[in-house]
């Protein structure tokens, strides 16, 4: 990929007015203004560009990111311009039998939206990682009564703000809804990144969250965490559950682990290319044992992964309470 700079645009444009009036700057959280095709922090001199409309905010003193990444246009967590083999090989993948999708994400974000305050304003929902749609997003994306801020450390076709979720740069209480899809086991303190989002959340805001556990390496060396229902809940401790539970059961997590198995005996991308097509269509079925399987207490052990959906009201769920909260099918 070429490192030319990409051209800029006007500072913010990507964003409305009222979402560009609630930035701050990801490192000392003063207020920004616009300088010519930048954004800058008058109290700590750090100036932030605007690519194509798109404000890249990172505090690179505790980010993995750099900004001269973004304006000279290189990869970071995706491959933005792959090359026509490339693409042709993605059409092929993307027609064969998927073995990612959980059946309850698009009832969770109908709760999730069903959550969200009934006011004369549209709800303001950040999505944390929302550089492409999420699975189950859709009837989400087309609600005209929300306003969604899709964020990322991606330029990608959804992208209207770069920043890194360990330095959300908004103002506190600023949001309805967050929405952190697929996204905690890519940051190396998932700690941190939920207390931003539960700063930047308002009083009574809803999160959605959903996280691998039972997966093996995605995204290369971008994958650093996985969670157990219960760690996944401590981690929201400061959340009141509304709802949470295996968010793809043990038949998505047997086809990871048969997938990755294949996988384990080549190294040239030809070759597991191949392999990743034939583990795709000769296990996808395994998916369609959750439908049965999801609801049963050994999911909660076997699970490729978990969902949790919650209200910011003040509530802590204390490590003693995390022992009773176990919901699994192991005897204590």
């Amino acid at each position: 990929m070429s490192d030319k700079p990409r051209p800029r645009a006007d500072s913010g444009s990507a964003l409305t007015a009222r979402v560009r009036e609630r930035l701050r700057c990801p490192a000392c959280r003063a207020v920004l203004t616009v300088d010519l095709d930048e954004l800058a922090c008058p109290q700590c001199n750090t100036r932030f560009p605007v690519i194509d409309g798109v404000p890249v905010l990172i505090n690179e003193g505790n980010s993995i990111f750099r900004i001269n990444d973004f304006v000279h246009g290189r990869d970071t967590t995706f491959h933005l311009q792959p090359s026509v083999v490339e693409k042709a090989a993605q059409r092929v993948l993307a027609a064969l039998p998927d073995i990612n999708r959980f059946n309850g994400t698009p009832r969770n974000y109908a709760a999730f939206r069903e959550c969200l305050p009934k006011n004369h304003a549209a709800p303001l929902v950040l999505v944390v990682g929302g550089s492409i749609l999420g699975h189950g997003m859709e009837e989400l994306v087309a609600e005209r009564s929300l306003e969604l801020v899709a964020t990322d450390v991606s330029m990608g076709p959804l992208t209207v703000l770069v920043c890194d979720s360990h330095d959300l740069p908004f103002d506190d209480e600023t949001f309805d809804g967050v929405i952190v899809q697929a996204v905690l086991e890519h940051v190396v303190d998932p700690g941190r990144c939920v207390d931003e989002i539960h700063r930047v959340l308002k009083p009574r805001g809803v999160l959605y969250a959903e996280t691998p556990f039972m997966q093996q390496v995605h995204m290369g060396p971008y994958d650093f965490t996985r969670f157990t229902h219960s760690g996944h809940r401590r981690l929201f401790r400061h959340f009141t559950e509304l709802a949470s539970g295996a968010g793809g059961g043990p038949g998505m997590a047997l086809a990871w682990s048969y997938q990755y198995f294949l996988l384990s005996f080549a190294e040239s991308r030809p070759v597991r290319g191949l392999l990743f097509a034939f583990a795709q269509c000769t296990s996808f079925f395994l998916k369609y044992f959750d439908n049965y399987l999801v609801s049963k207490r050994g999911a909660i052990d076997a699970a490729s992964g978990f969902f949790f959906l919650g209200r910011k009201d003040g509530a802590t769920l204390s490590d003693r309470e995390l022992i009773d909260y176990y919901r699994g099918g192991m005897s204590k």
